[in-house]
């Protein structure tokens, strides 16, 4: 247990430090290595890394659409439930996101318009590993479904000569994708990014990954013109504000869920109880015994803080100073203490309201920003699938008046033929008008 209040900012800020996270010139390199193979070789290069990397002996590319579409007889009831409730909610939330056009007269004569187009091609990156992640599908396809993008690619690795899960087909189905690839890593990445014969080209990427996915996503957004990517991305964290009323094992089992993620996962409780901290110390030995990646979440705790505060006020400043990707409010009446909340990708209120809802059902986008980046990004929406441009439509009589406020400032700025472009116009209705 730190007390906040009798530590030296070294400490406050020590205890605030996130785990390094690894982009080694290594990582980078073999990235750069890979996309120029990609680049090169095309579909004959992901193909060879799936045999070098996913121990795959006849790998193939692309899923074929029997196969998605067959997919849901293999669920059981109980998750087709599942996902078909997840991508609802999803749906309805993000549903209510979907942009105006904007269109108004700044002045007589003057007619401004602000315009949301779809992103046309949009590629999503699904993580493998030891087990299927359908909720990363459903929180990135159904915004590309929403939004109307003409190409939706998805890329998820494949190990050995195992087949992709059908729960994370059937969710791609249910988002109405189509092409999904059976490639990963910074490769997968790479064939989005330039295109192949079997993978379409795309304008922006989305989705979490390990540091080669990561690493790749930045150097395509750097390298190729016109490329983007969805946000930074670092391993998983929560904090947690709780009073003296707060349930201890509610507290430890949100930052155990969070803790699970990964070894360099992030948990931090902030609490003015030095009685609610003590038991939750309690709890988190009695149910981190319990879990079957203890190993996992304890290793992550050893980068996490208990911290006790003087007061809840205190509690938001210094996590505002944090930046949580999550942030739950196990607080008697937190309605009082919202418009103290800064820097937080995801607030979670109440006793009743555990992460683990918004990573899958509650309609709430899981994508968001990490290490620190919530003070300046925001959770994947619905308008991070979308581009915005202006149209302006001005009459004879319009630019007249307004060339009282073009004129002075281009002279002011030493552009002449920023003003010769209205006073050629000028002369022309002048001439018209003799």
């Amino acid at each position: 247990m730190l007390r906040w209040n009798e530590v030296s900012a070294d400490a406050q800020a020590a205890a605030l430090m996130r785990p390094a996270v690894s982009a080694s010139a290594e990582v980078e390199e073999i990235c750069q290595t890979i996309m120029a193979n990609v680049k090169e070789q095309g579909d004959e290069a992901l193909l060879t890394m799936a045999k070098q990397f996913d121990n795959r002996e006849a790998p193939r590319l692309l899923v074929p659409v029997e196969e998605i579409n067959s997919a849901v007889s293999l669920l059981s009831p109980e998750l087709k439930y599942a996902i078909d409730t997840a991508y609802a909610n999803v749906k309805r939330f993000h549903q209510a996101q979907l942009p105006k056009d904007i269109k108004l007269t700044t002045q007589p004569g003057v007619l401004c318009e602000l315009k949301y187009q779809a992103i046309e091609a949009v590629g999503i990156y699904v993580p493998g590993g030891s087990a299927p992640l359908p909720s990363s599908v459903i929180m990135q396809g159904v915004l590309a479904q929403l939004s109307g993008a003409k190409t939706v690619v998805l890329a998820t690795p494949v190990q050995g000569d195992a087949q992709i899960n059908p729960a994370i087909l059937y969710a791609a189905k249910l988002c109405g994708i189509k092409t999904i690839v059976e490639s990963g890593g910074a490769g997968a990445i790479a064939a989005m990014a330039y295109g192949t014969d079997s993978v379409p080209k795309v304008n922006k990427i989305f989705g979490p990954g390990n540091s080669f996915v990561t690493m790749a996503k930045q150097l395509v957004a750097q390298t190729i013109p016109g490329m983007a990517i969805d946000m930074p991305a670092g391993p998983s964290e929560v904090l947690v504000i709780a009073d003296e009323r707060a349930n201890p094992e509610f507290i430890a089992a949100d930052l155990l869920s969070q803790a699970e993620h990964g070894a360099d996962s992030q948990v931090i409780l902030l609490s003015n109880s030095e009685l609610t901290i003590t038991r939750t110390q309690q709890a988190i030995e009695r149910q981190l015994a319990k879990l079957s990646r203890q190993d996992i979440a304890a290793k992550a705790l050893a980068n996490s803080s208990l911290i006790l505060v003087d007061s809840i006020e205190q509690a938001f400043d210094v996590s505002a100073l944090y930046g949580p990707e999550h942030l739950i409010l196990q607080l008697a009446d937190a309605n009082p203490y919202l418009d103290k909340v800064k820097n937080a990708g995801s607030v979670f209120v109440g006793d009743y309201t555990p992460e683990s809802a918004g990573d899958y059902a509650s309609g709430t986008n899981h994508v968001l920003p990490t290490y620190g980046y919530s003070a300046t990004y925001s959770s994947l929406n619905l308008l991070d699938f979308f581009r915005t441009y202006t149209v302006q439509t001005i009459t004879e009589n319009g630019l007249k008046n307004l060339s009282k406020a073009i004129l002075p400032l281009a002279d002011a700025e030493g552009l002449d033929a920023h003003a010769n472009a209205v006073k050629v116009r000028l002369e022309a209705m002048n001439r018209g008008n003799e």
